[in-house]
C-alpha cells in the first residue's frame, strides 16, 4: 500500500517493538526501515532504537548517526504538524485532526531525544544551550497537549491510547527527571515554567507502562532504571524493588527470553541480596542474544559486582577485563577495577594473563574521558586513587575494591546477607593488621580512615550501631591529619547521620549534615 493509515502504522510499529523485545533487534529495524520517510511513527521508533544502541556502544559514529536519524524523524513529524502554532484555533473553534495531534507528540519526543544525544555527544557550551532549547520546546508541546487532551475539545480517535501513552511518557519523564535535580536548580527550572513533581511523574509513567501502547516499553524502562539504579545512585540505596518486580511481571511473561527484562530481573535479585539468582539471570541475559554485544556489557558490569560481593576477586577481574576490552563507557574505571582486583590477591599468587597491578594502575589516567562535557565523578575518583602508583616504589592501596564498592553503594546491596557482610569485615580486619605491621608513611592516616569508614558500614549492616558510630567518629576526629582522601570526613558524617535517623535521633542527624556540607 502506498499510504498507510495512522492505525496501520501504529500496528506495524507495535509488531516491530515486539520483535525488539524478543531480542530480534535487526529484524525490528528491517520492519521499520521501508517507511521511515513517510510514517512519523516508523521514523520515531527506528531512530529511538538506534539511539538506544548508540547510548550503549558509546561510539562517536553511532551517536552522530542516531542524531541524524532522529533529526530526519523530526522532519517527517514536521510534515504532519499543523502549520499554524497552537493546538486549537480559538476563532474558528476547530481542533486538530488526529494525525496532527500525533504529529505534535512525536515531534516533541524527537526533540527530547535529540537533546539527550546533544548532551552526550558534545562538550561545548553552545551545544548545551541548543540542547536546553530543544528540551524547553519539547516540554511546552507536551504541556499544551496534556491540557488539550483533558479538555472537552479533544475528540478521541481510534488511536487515542497511543496518543495518551506518548503524553504520559513525556510529562512523566520530565517530572521524574527534574525532581532529581538539587532543590536550588529545581527552583530556577520551576520559575522557567518546568515542573518537577516526582510522585506525579511516577504515576504517569506507571499508567503509561501498564497500558498496552507504543510507549509502554519506554515508560517501563525509565521506571525500571529509576527503581533499580537511580534510587541507589542518588539516594541511600533503598531501591523500590517491589515496584520494579510488579512492573516486570507482565513483561517477563510476555518476553521470557527478552534480554532487557532478564537484565532488570537480575538487578532486582541483586538488590534483594540474592546474588546467585542474580548471577544466573545476568548469564541468561548474555546467552539470550548475540546480536547486540552492548547488552552483554551491562550484564558484565553487574556480574563484576556480584562476584565482588562474594569476594571472588579473580572472577570479578575476569568481567572487568572483558569490559576493558569491549566497552567504551569508562575504560579508566575498568582498568582501575582490574588493577584493584589483582591487588586483593596474595602477593605470591599467579596473576591471570601475567598482568601486573602496578602497571595497570599507572595506565588509568590515560583513559580519562568526558561525558556531557564532564569527567564522571567515579572516573575522577579512580584516577586520583591510582596516583600513588606513579612512585617508583609505590605504597599499596589497602582495599581499593571495597572503597569503590562503597562509591557504587555496594554495602547496602549486601546488607540483607549477613554472611556477605561478614566476609567484607574479614577482608577489612586483615587489611588493618597489615597496615598496623607496616612502617608509617604519608598515606597511613588516610588508609586507616578508609578502613574505619568501611568497617563502620559493615558494623551498621550487622546492627552493631554503637561500634559503627565509633568507627565513623574516628574518621571525623582525624580530619586535620587526612592528607589526600578528603572525601572521607563528609561521607563518614553522612553515614553517621543516616545511622542517627535510623535510631530516631533526627536533630543530631541534621546538625551532622550541616557539618558535612
Amino acid at each position: 500500500s502506498s499510504q498507510m493509515t495512522l492505525k496501520e502504522c501504529l500496528d506495524e510499529c507495535m509488531e516491530a517493538l515486539d520483535l525488539f523485545l524478543n531480542n530480534h533487534f535487526n529484524e525490528s529495524l528491517e520492519r521499520l526501515r521501508p517507511r521511515v520517510n513517510e510514517s512519523m511513527y516508523h521514523a520515531l521508533i527506528y531512530a529511538t532504537v538506534l539511539e538506544m544502541q548508540a547510548m550503549m556502544t558509546f561510539q562517536h559514529d553511532d551517536i552522530s548517526n542516531a542524531g541524524n536519524t532522529m533529526k530526519s524523524a523530526q522532519e517527517v513529524c514536521q510534515r504532519f504538524r499543523r502549520k499554524s502554532p497552537g493546538l486549537t484555533n480559538k476563532s474558528v473553534g476547530e481542533s486538530l485532526t488526529e494525525v496532527q495531534l500525533h504529529a505534535e507528540v512525536c515531534y516533541a519526543e524527537c526533540q527530547l531525544q535529540r537533546a539527550a544525544l546533544t548532551f552526550l555527544q558534545d562538550e561545548n557550551m553552545v551545544s548545551f544551550i541548543k540542547g536546553g532549547i530543544k528540551v524547553r520546546n519539547s516540554y511546552l508541546i507536551y504541556k499544551e497537549l496534556h491540557s488539550f487532551i483533558k479538555s472537552h475539545n479533544c475528540l478521541k480517535g481510534s488511536s487515542h491510547l497511543h496518543l495518551e501513552g506518548g503524553i504520559s511518557f513525556g510529562i512523566g519523564a520530565f517530572n521524574l527527571t527534574l525532581s532529581l535535580f538539587p532543590p536550588r536548580i529545581l527552583k530556577v527550572l520551576e520559575f522557567a515554567g518546568f515542573s518537577g513533581d516526582k510522585e506525579y511523574g511516577l504515576s504517569l509513567l506507571r499508567d503509561g507502562a501498564t497500558a498496552m501502547n507504543l510507549r509502554s516499553m519506554l515508560c517501563a524502562l525509565l521506571l525500571l532504571c529509576y527503581y533499580t539504579f537511580l534510587t541507589f545512585i542518588l539516594g541511600t540505596g533503598e531501591g523500590e524493588v517491589a515496584e520494579a518486580e510488579r512492573l516486570l511481571k507482565p513483561f517477563r511473561l510476555r518476553y521470557p527470553r527478552g534480554a532487557i527484562f532478564l537484565f532488570f530481573a537480575g538487578r532486582a535479585e541483586e538488590i534483594k541480596g540474592n546474588i546467585d539468582e542474580a548471577v544466573a539471570l545476568f548469564e541468561d541475559g548474555c546467552k539470550a542474544q548475540q546480536a547486540w554485544k552492548q547488552f552483554h556489557h551491562m550484564c558484565y558490569w553487574e556480574l563484576m559486582w556480584c562476584f565482588t560481593y562474594k569476594r571472588a576477586w579473580k572472577m570479578a577481574y575476569f568481567y572487568a577485563d572483558l569490559l576493558s576490552q569491549e566497552s567504551r563507557w569508562s575504560k579508566a574505571m575498568y582498568v582501575y577495577m582490574k588493577a584493584a582486583y589483582l591487588s586483593m590477591l596474595p602477593k605470591d599468587e599467579a596473576r591471570p594473563f601475567g598482568e601486573d597491578e602496578v602497571e595497570l594502575f599507572r595506565k588509568v589516567p590515560t583513559f580519562k574521558q568526558k561525558i556531557a562535557g564532564k569527567s564522571p565523578p567515579t572516573e575522577k575518583f579512580a584516577i586520583r586513587k591510582a596516583r600513588r602508583y606513579k612512585a617508583s616504589c609505590p605504597t599499596k592501596l589497602p582495599v581499593p575494591v571495597l572503597e569503590m564498592m562503597y562509591m557504587w553503594n555496594g554495602f547496602s546491596m549486601i546488607s540483607k546477607r549477613p554472611e556477605l557482610t561478614e566476609g567484607m569485615m574479614q577482608t577489612l580486619v586483615d587489611a588493618e593488621h597489615i597496615l598496623l605491621e607496616s612502617p608509617e608513611n604519608e598515606y597511613s592516616v588516610d588508609d586507616r580512615c578508609v578502613i574505619h569508614m568501611l568497617k563502620g558500614l559493615c558494623l551498621k549492616n550487622q546492627g552493631l550501631l554503637q561500634a559503627a558510630e565509633e568507627c565513623f567518629n574516628k574518621v571525623f576526629s582525624s580530619e586535620k591529619k587526612i592528607r589526600f582522601d578528603h572525601y572521607l570526613v563528609p561521607n563518614s558524617l553522612v553515614e553517621l547521620s543516616l545511622l542517627y535517623i535510623e535510631q530516631g535521633r533526627r536533630d543530631e542527624a541534621i546538625k551532622l549534615l550541616h557539618k558535612a556540607k
